[in-house]
């Protein structure tokens, strides 16, 4: 006899690495979690079925459309409000929160203006559908042929900010309103994707970071009166936080708490959609992840101590996110060791990028 299941089944939209995360979270707690590819065939949902999503914006099929429009869609009006920066940017000006000035880019005649009320420089983003750098232009005076016709009407231009670095916050909210929040993270970007977040309780400026972001976050979760897990990256100009990006869902950023915090950030997404009783999260010691960006599996990264491999499955290819390291230890110069192990078995690419998480950890 088939026992019953103790909580709801979780249905992904998306079956790539976060989905297939999320899997993984649940099944120590015996939550069924099933990540869907958009083109899987349309099924009966249970009628306690709940529905969640990896990525903001996914194609058009059978199944998309039932479950992206099905009422068990938790958080479902707020994908496509944040999937298009048009709509997220004005959320933010909504709720008077710091972020990049800008301007929805209409046509070319608009140029002049831009440069005056904006930035002499700007960056161009694609309203939906640009992600890891991509659909993205830095645009002077000298450049503006960049920006094609067809473009106007898709595009919004904000102000390039020459930021100190980059942070970001991962949270979640409860169904009564609660919150849980990881620390700010520190990440480094390259060519527009994310290598390597290091987060550390005892950075300089940690704790009014830490107050102003969750502010922030805590803000624009309650106004969409949201369920589940976010991020926010933003840039560090002096002593303020300016909102770059929202992403309604598990984030790059936060991969280090599957090793690093007492609970990780796909396990959290979990209890929140499902209302779970949920502890304060308690983060006890420094973590790095390292992102494998289009580079081929080496066993020698087994053989790192505190440490713990994720490999997507997926077949290499340039610029495509194959798995990360997670590292932790509670003594920084551990953890810098380990970093100077990976210094070895990584390629030329990455080292740069290794200097910059050890730097931040000394």
């Amino acid at each position: 006899m088939q026992k019953s299941a103790l909580y709801p089944t979780v249905y992904v939209l998306g079956n790539g690495q976060l989905g297939r995360m999320l899997r993984y979270a649940g099944a120590p707690l015996d939550i069924d979690v099933r990540p869907l590819a958009f083109n899987a065939p349309v099924f009966d949902l249970p009628a306690d079925g709940v529905i969640t999503a990896e990525i903001e914006r996914w194609e058009k099929t059978p199944l998309t459309e039932m479950l992206g429009n099905h009422p068990h869609f938790v958080n479902q009006p707020v994908f496509g409000r944040l999937a298009d920066r048009l709509s997220q940017k004005s959320l933010l000006d909504e709720l008077a929160l710091p972020t990049s000035p800008w301007c929805l880019l209409d046509g070319a005649e608009q140029w002049q203006t831009v440069f005056t009320q904006v930035g002499e420089k700007v960056v161009v983003k694609r309203r939906t559908g640009g992600y890891d750098g991509r659909g993205q232009w830095i645009i002077n005076q000298e450049n503006t042929d960049l920006i094609e016709e067809e473009l106007f009407g898709e595009v919004i231009a904000e102000k390039f900010i020459p930021f100190d670095y980059e942070v970001s916050l991962v949270g979640a909210r409860f169904k009564n309103g609660e919150t849980r929040f990881y620390p700010v993270t520190h990440n480094l970007q390259q060519n527009g994707i994310l290598r390597y977040s290091v987060a550390d309780t005892n950075f300089p400026q940690q704790a009014q970071q830490q107050q102003q972001a969750e502010a922030m976050l805590g803000k624009i979760m309650h106004k969409l009166d949201y369920v589940g897990v976010m991020a926010m990256e933003c840039f560090v100009v002096g002593d303020q936080l300016l909102i770059n990006e929202l992403a309604p869902r598990v984030h790059n950023s936060g991969h280090w708490t599957q090793l690093g915090c007492s609970i990780s950030q796909f396990e959290l997404h979990l209890r929140a959609l499902l209302d779970l009783p949920t502890p304060a999260l308690h983060t006890a010691m420094p973590s790095v992840m390292v992102n494998l960006i289009g580079t081929e599996h080496d066993d020698r990264w087994l053989n790192t101590p505190f440490s713990q491999l994720h490999w997507y499955g997926k077949e290499v290819r340039a610029g495509r996110k194959v798995g990360h390291i997670n590292l932790a230890h509670p003594d920084r110069r551990v953890l810098i060791r380990l970093l100077e192990k990976l210094r070895d078995e990584l390629p030329q690419d990455y080292q740069s990028g290794l200097a910059w998480a050890i730097e931040k950890l000394k």
